[in-house]
């Protein structure tokens, strides 16, 4: 009995002193397995490198969300299969500071995976091929978005 009252009495104490924000057991793996996943499909985008893009493609040639889309899915996640359905998407949620393998949105109709400051990773257009992107003053994310 005296052992479950020091328990009990150690846990309020953590409680007093700020420590009631820690994760539920299941929300810590939560966290741990959105980062594999993104991470997942970052490295899965990067292997279809040099592919080239084909509009409404989701292999071997890609367009934008295509190729999004099936870096997910190939980790067992659907995003949706468009820009529209992305942002709308219930397993994502907007962040501000994007890891490799988020979602970077150039407004509504265009996205990449984010690569680091200033450079994404995605089909950009008719003509090109899954790459790298830099940004320009005129040319960069206006949102980005990762797992829940």
């Amino acid at each position: 009995m005296m052992k479950k009252f020091v328990i009990g009495m150690l846990f309020a104490g953590l409680l007093v002193l700020g420590f009631s924000s820690w994760p539920a057991p299941g929300e810590a793996y939560a966290a741990e397995h959105s980062a594999s996943v993104v991470t997942g499909a970052y490295d899965w985008a990067l292997s279809q490198q040099g592919a080239w893009y084909l509009y409404g493609g989701t292999g071997p040639g890609y367009d934008c969300s295509g190729l999004v889309y099936e870096a997910y899915l190939h980790q067992g996640v659907d995003i949706g299969r468009d820009t529209y359905a992305m942002l709308a998407s219930p397993v994502l949620t907007p962040t501000t500071t994007p890891h490799a393998g988020d979602l970077a949105f150039f407004g509504t109709g265009h996205v990449e995976l984010y690569a680091w400051p200033g450079t994404t990773f995605g089909a950009l257009e008719s003509g090109t091929q899954v790459g790298y992107h830099h940004w320009s003053a005129g040319w960069h994310p206006t949102a980005f978005y990762t797992l829940r």
